[in-house]
């Protein structure tokens, strides 16, 4: 998983509530479709018109916020169906940071599983932000500081964010859940010694019928 320690850029806003995973990625796009292959298909409905051809109304088509790190989000981003795709989505787009009042809850999850942080903020934080890349027409940045947990915004600012701190370790370190047990395989391996020779009959293989 790549590591995540800040990232800065223009932050697009995207402020509608209850953004489903859905809207983010449609289920027919994750049939034969890799991780990898998704960002095109992200926002597909509201991204493209019906000739294929791309919703010049659409945020995330506005020359400012083209491969926009930073995404800001209103209420409840990511509810819905739990697809893991809607964040390998977000990530085909460029997206590394997704700042927001609240999340679903599996999202959420499935963020830092695979490298997207979700920042919980205060939906004003949200909206001061979003007025202040738009005062700027994206040519001033926002920082998003996952070291020192904190939101840098266009004109300087610092917005505190908190994080658990076992995924916090675990992006900075780009570690996924198996990388982190992984490290802990020696202890592992001498639970496992010690309780076969305590408990030998747990170990013996299991007899399978005919």
């Amino acid at each position: 998983m790549e590591k995540f320690t800040t990232v800065s850029g223009p932050a697009a806003p995207m402020l509608a509530p209850n953004v489903d995973t859905d809207v983010i990625i449609p289920i027919q796009r994750l049939v034969g479709t890799g991780r990898t292959g998704l960002g095109p298909h992200a926002f597909e409905r509201l991204r493209y018109l019906p000739d294929g051809s791309e919703n010049p109304d659409f945020v995330l088509n506005r020359p400012q916020y083209r491969g926009s790190p930073i995404l800001l989000a209103g209420p409840n981003f990511g509810c819905g169906s739990s697809r893991e795709g809607a964040v390998w989505a977000l990530m085909g787009m460029g997206f590394r940071a997704v700042l927001a009042p609240s999340f679903g809850d599996i999202f959420f999850n499935n963020c830092f599983q695979n490298g997207l942080l979700p920042v919980v903020l205060p939906e004003e934080a949200i909206r001061r932000i979003a007025a202040e890349t738009e005062a700027a027409q994206g040519a001033r940045h926002t920082r998003v500081d996952l070291v020192r947990q904190v939101v840098v915004t266009p004109e300087g600012a610092e917005i505190p964010f908190a994080v658990d701190a076992r995924k916090r370790e675990a992006l900075i370190e780009g570690l996924d859940d198996v990388a982190l047990t992984l490290r802990v395989q020696d202890r592992i391996l001498a639970w496992q010694a010690a309780d076969r020779a305590a408990r030998p009959w747990v170990w013996q293989p299991v007899e399978r019928g005919a």
